[in-house]
């Protein structure tokens, strides 16, 4: 929804994807297995699982994962697939297991660490060991209060990956930060053309003239633009103090936002399905996955300190209404965008010199769903 960049620095002969990028299944699938499945994504928050025995259960194309803290507090993930005949366990989007896991199929059952501790009747057969039949590991990790899970076999270490944003966002101490309220949207319309919305403002004066009133499109700088991490910042109009409904500060800012950040918001696409936003008074995350070549699901969270939270004398429903609004505005122009590229007369433009991110998104999204 931000991101200016200088006409100069879009690379020469930059234009927007092809139609079959938009409705072909087939390159659907290879999004799911170059990107999705392959690379570190975003499945909430840390908090979202604050007990132990505490599950919520992501599915993505035929992979289902189950993400739980386990009994000593310690979250871990799992394929959601059964070690006897493969059925697949947990069937609800969240829940609480008490001490054990178990298959509603033929009962085997695993601890919360995904150990096998139940296998009845298979201690008849020759050369079982419940140790070699443990629930299948997904690599799990946290950053600044998120979870992130990689399904790779072979995923790369998430220090490295994300090595581009260590310590960048400590002002605004996001792993402390309450999710205040969810909010879940229907989409539809292929999941890049959220993606792609969101990394350029481009549209913001005609589609969005409440934030337009709030920034202007034309004011702002990237700080990284190139390869999975891509965003920047962009002023308040003089006359404004955050993003909400009023345009004042919806409570007070966050300890440590101080000075410029006072004056700005932050927006970063975390690829390939995280967007986040930040505000000198709160921070806004949405995921993104998608259901289908021509649907996607999207949530957004607004996050506050737990002071702001626990006091309920703030106006935070100012933030919440702005941004649940121009979500709304977000996602029907998404849609029409899906309309519209489904048509025979569809062909790639050139982008304009205010969209170089979303060239750049392209580039990397390309250069990972062609690797073999």
């Amino acid at each position: 929804m931000a991101f200016k960049k200088t006409a100069e620095t879009l690379p020469k002969g930059a234009h927007t994807l092809g139609r079959d990028y938009y409705v072909n299944p087939e390159i659907l699938q290879k999004e799911y297995e170059n990107l999705f499945l392959n690379n570190w994504i975003c499945a909430g928050r840390s908090l979202d699982l604050a007990e132990n025995g505490q599950y919520k259960v992501i599915n993505i194309d035929t992979e289902s994962v189950i993400v739980i803290r386990d009994d000593n507090g310690n979250l871990k993930a799992h394929f959601n697939v059964c070690r006897h005949r493969g059925t697949r366990i947990c069937k609800n989007e969240t829940g609480q297991f008490s001490k054990s896991i178990q298959c509603g199929y033929h009962g085997w059952t695993y601890d919360l660490k995904g150990k096998l501790i139940g296998a009845p009747h298979m201690d008849a057969v020759d050369g079982f060991n419940k140790k070699d039949y443990p629930l299948h590991s997904i690599a799990l990790a946290e950053w600044e209060g998120f979870i992130f899970i990689n399904l790779s076999d072979e995923p790369k270490d998430f220090e490295s990956v994300f090595a581009p944003l260590k310590d960048r966002f400590s002002p605004w101490n996001i792993s402390d930060l309450i999710v205040m309220e969810t909010k879940e949207y229907h989409v539809k319309g292929n999941w890049k053309l959220v993606i792609q919305n969101f990394c350029e403002c481009y549209h913001c004066p005609i589609l969005h003239p409440e934030l337009a009133a709030i920034h202007n499109y034309m004011g702002g700088r990237n700080d990284l633009h190139e390869g999975p991490f891509l965003g920047g910042y962009m002023d308040f109009n003089d006359d404004k103090d955050s993003i909400t409904t009023s345009g004042e500060l919806c409570c007070p800012p966050l300890n440590g936002v101080k000075d410029e950040n006072l004056n700005r918001v932050y927006y970063y696409a975390i690829a390939p399905n995280m967007l986040l936003s930040l505000h000198p008074e709160y921070v806004m995350y949405h995921t993104v996955w998608p259901d289908g070549v021509d649907k996607c699901k999207v949530t957004c969270s607004w996050l506050f300190a737990k002071d702001v939270i626990a006091s309920g004398k703030y106006n935070t429903k100012d933030a919440v209404d702005f941004w649940d609004m121009t979500n709304k505005q977000d996602w029907y122009i998404s849609e029409l965008s899906q309309l519209g590229i489904q048509s025979k007369k569809y062909s790639p433009a050139p982008y304009s010199g205010q969209e170089s991110l979303l060239a750049a998104f392209d580039q990397y999204y390309l250069d990972k769903i062609n690797k073999k």
